[in-house]
C-alpha cells in the first residue's frame, strides 16, 4: 500500500483546494481527497508534478484552465522572500524552477478572454441587420472587426459557361452514341433506349481589380476581406489592387486565415493609399495579363470611387480592350446610389461597363454576391 501524503503536505492541499473554491472552482473535500490520492505514486516535493496531479483532478472543464494556473502560482509561487514557509514545504531553487517551467499556452487562455469577446459581440449580433446597412467609413474599429466576422458567412455562386467538353445526362439534344450502342449490345443489338449528352457548365473565371488608393482607404481593407472569402469559393479567380500601378495578390490571398492573408496582401503592395490611376491600371492589365488569357470569357469586377487622375484617353481605351477582352464589366463602387455626381472616369466608362454596383457597405456585396451567378 502506497505511503499516504505527510500531514504538512495534506493542510498545504486543503489550503489549495479553499483558494481554488474562493476563485470559482468547485473544489470540494472530495476533489481535496482525489488530489491527495494522486500525489501517492508522485513526488510531492516536485512542484511540476502537484501543478499537474492537481490540474487532472480538480479542473472538470477547459474554462477553468485559467483560473487553476493563476491560483496555483499566486498560491505556491508568489510567496514573499525565499524564506522557507511551513505551510508551503519547498526550497527556494525548487520555487524558481517552478516558475520557469510553468507557463500557460496562449491557447489555453481562453476563458475569460472568450467570455470579455462575446459580450460586445452579442450585441453586435443582435442589430446585424442595421450594421449592414452601416456604411464602412462610418463604422468604428469594433465594428469594422465584426463585419469582417460576418463576411465569412456571405457565400458567392460563381457564373458558369457551357464548355465543348460533355457529359452524360438523361435528355438533351446531342445523343450519345457511344453509351447507346454499348446499351444495346445488352440487348442482343436492338437499342432499347436512346442516351444523351450535354455540353458541361465551367465556372467562368472571376477577376477582382480593387482600388487601394488614398480615396479608398475607408473600403479598401473590408473589399480585400470580400476578395478573400471570394477565393474561398472557386479557384478560378485573380485579384489585383492597383493605386498609381497594378499588383498582383492571388497568390497572398490564398492563405487560409483572413488575417494573414490581409496582412500578406498589404505587404506585397507597395502604393497602398497613394495616387490613383486607373486607365494605367486597367491599361496594365490588359497588355500583361489579358494577353496571357487572364480574364478572357470571365467577369472582371472593377472596385473604385472612380476618383482618377490619370489620362481620360488611356481609360477609354484600356475599358474599350477590357470590354473585348471579358465577357462582361462590373464596377463596385461604394459612391453608386448615395445622390454624388459621378465623376469623369465613371462618365467614361459608362459604355463599357454591364452593371455598376454598391460597395458603400456589407449589404451592397451580398446583394452583389446574391446577383453574381445571374451574370454569367
Amino acid at each position: 500500500m502506497a505511503e499516504q501524503p505527510a500531514a504538512g503536505l495534506t493542510e498545504t492541499l486543503v489550503g489549495f483546494g479553499r483558494e481554488l473554491r474562493s476563485a470559482g472552482l468547485p473544489v470540494g473535500t472530495g476533489e481535496v481527497m482525489t488530489l491527495c490520492a494522486a500525489m501517492d505514486p508522485l513526488d510531492p516535493t516536485d512542484l511540476l508534478d502537484l501543478y499537474w496531479g492537481g490540474r487532472a483532478t480538480l479542473v472538470s472543464r477547459h474554462d477553468q484552465i485559467p483560473v487553476y494556473h493563476d491560483v496555483f502560482l499566486r498560491y505556491f509561487l508568489d510567496a514573499p522572500g525565499d524564506a522557507p514557509d511551513p505551510a508551503r514545504p519547498f526550497t527556494p531553487p525548487q520555487l524558481r524552477e517552478a516558475r520557469s517551467a510553468l507557463q500557460l499556452p496562449e491557447t489555453e487562455r481562453l476563458g475569460r478572454e472568450r467570455e470579455e469577446e462575446r459580450a460586445p459581440l452579442g450585441l453586435v449580433a443582435s442589430d446585424v441587420g442595421t450594421l449592414k446597412h452601416k456604411a464602412f467609413a462610418a463604422c468604428s474599429t469594433e465594428e469594422l472587426a465584426a463585419l469582417r466576422r460576418i463576411m465569412r458567412t456571405v457565400r458567392l455562386t460563381p457564373p458558369r459557361r457551357r464548355s465543348r467538353r460533355t457529359v452524360p445526362t438523361r435528355s438533351g439534344r446531342r445523343p450519345d452514341l457511344r453509351r447507346t450502342v454499348r446499351e444495346a449490345l445488352r440487348t442482343h443489338g436492338d437499342p432499347a433506349v436512346l442516351l444523351w449528352r450535354e455540353r458541361r457548365l465551367r465556372p467562368r473565371p472571376l477577376v477582382l481589380i480593387l482600388d487601394v488608393s488614398g480615396s479608398m482607404a475607408d473600403y479598401s481593407r473590408a473589399l480585400l476581406q470580400f476578395a478573400h472569402v471570394t477565393t474561398r469559393a472557386t479557384q478560378r479567380v485573380e485579384v489585383f489592387c492597383f493605386g498609381t500601378r497594378l499588383t498582383r495578390i492571388t497568390h497572398e490571398l490564398r492563405h487560409r486565415r483572413p488575417d494573414d492573408a490581409l496582412d500578406r496582401a498589404a505587404r506585397t503592395v507597395v502604393d497602398w493609399e497613394g495616387g490613383t490611376r486607373i486607365g494605367a491600371s486597367l491599361d496594365t492589365f490588359v497588355r500583361e495579363h489579358g494577353r496571357h488569357g487572364i480574364g478572357r470569357g470571365g467577369l472582371v469586377v472593377i472596385c473604385s470611387d472612380g476618383l482618377d487622375r490619370g489620362d481620360p484617353a488611356l481609360l477609354e481605351s484600356a475599358l474599350a480592350r477590357l470590354a473585348r477582352l471579358s465577357h462582361r464589366i462590373v464596377w463596385l463602387n461604394p459612391h453608386a446610389g448615395t445622390g454624388l455626381a459621378p465623376s469623369w472616369a465613371m462618365a467614361v466608362a459608362a459604355p463599357y461597363i454591364d452593371a455598376e454596383r454598391s460597395a458603400r457597405d456589407l449589404a451592397g456585396l451580398e446583394e452583389f454576391a446574391r446577383t453574381l451567378a445571374a451574370l454569367g
